[in-house]
């Protein structure tokens, strides 16, 4: 009877795969077990659509796989074994110890899918076959060395890294120490702008306080011209109140001299009208008040 396989089946075919079996070995195992479906001219049609179904979930399995190949393909084991003449190591590495090797980087293979036709048994470089899916496959490398080189190379190793680790912290102090400068060289000049601004502001306030005594002191000054003009104006009039008393007093003084003029004219006509011993009225009043 043919059949369509539903799953991959050992020894008989894959999954989506026409393939003809015995009646019995189809109807009582593979059928039952859902692993296949059998083809008959009446659902020839439908098993033709559970085929392409079930190519085209391959195709994506297939391709989801892709993914994983290219991860194992830079895959490289390394192991240590004693070694004797000839490089023949004591002991082997096997199947199950690249399954461990690849565990311990986080892969799941297993042991059956590692093709490896025997147990390697000398010191060298290996390419091993992973199976992943189907004929798809990945190729890890596997390297044996001695033990005592390999103790050698770790410490190589170890040196390395030792050296790398002190390099990145020398890079890190250089790294912050140039930060820390640039830091302080930013706060410097920061503290520079802060500076600035303030001796601008001290600048300006200086010339605002100039500006300032310079309006009060020509207020002052043009109070002090009023105050001069007021005096010297005082002054002026004093000088006319001066100069208008002097004609006045003049006259008076010319009014005085005239009168007293008058009373000497007076005095010479009146000693020229009296006779001889007959003494003068005013001196002999002077007299008798003595």
């Amino acid at each position: 009877m043919k059949i369509i396989l539903k799953e991959d089946v050992e020894n008989l075919g894959r999954k989506g795969g026409l393939v003809e079996v015995s009646s019995g070995y189809g109807r009582n195992y593979l059928i039952p077990k859902k692993l296949a479906l059998e083809v008959t001219s009446s659902n020839l049609k439908m098993i033709e659509i559970e085929r392409q179904a079930l190519l085209k979930k391959v195709e994506q399995e297939r391709q989801s796989f892709q993914g994983l190949i290219q991860k194992l393909n830079e895959v490289s084991l390394t192991f240590q074994r004693k070694a004797g003449e000839k490089d023949v190591i004591f002991g082997s590495v096997s199947s199950s110890d690249i399954k461990e090797g690849l565990e311990k980087l986080g892969f799941e293979i297993d042991k059956k899918k590692v093709l490896l036709d025997e147990p390697i048994k000398r010191l060298g470089n290996y390419a091993v076959p992973i199976k992943v899916f189907h004929d798809d496959r990945a190729e890890i490398k596997v390297e044996v060395v001695r033990e005592e080189e390999a103790k050698e190379e770790k410490a190589k190793e170890e040196k390395e890294k030792k050296e790398e680790k002190e390099i990145k912290e020398v890079e890190k102090e250089a790294k912050e120490t140039e930060k820390e400068a640039e830091e302080e060289i930013k706060g410097r000049e920061e503290e520079k702008g802060i500076e600035e601004v303030k001796e601008e502001a001290k600048k300006e306030e200086t010339k605002e306080g100039e500006s300032e005594a310079t309006v009060e002191g020509k207020e002052v000054k043009e109070e002090e011209a009023k105050k001069d003009e007021a005096k010297e104006s005082g002054e002026e009039a004093k000088r006319d109140e001066g100069e208008a008393k002097e004609p006045e007093e003049e006259v008076q003084e010319e009014e005085k001299q005239a009168e007293k003029a008058g009373k000497e004219t007076e005095k010479k006509h009146e000693g020229e009208n009296q006779t001889p011993g007959e003494e003068d009225p005013e001196e002999k009043t002077e007299e008798s008040k003595q």
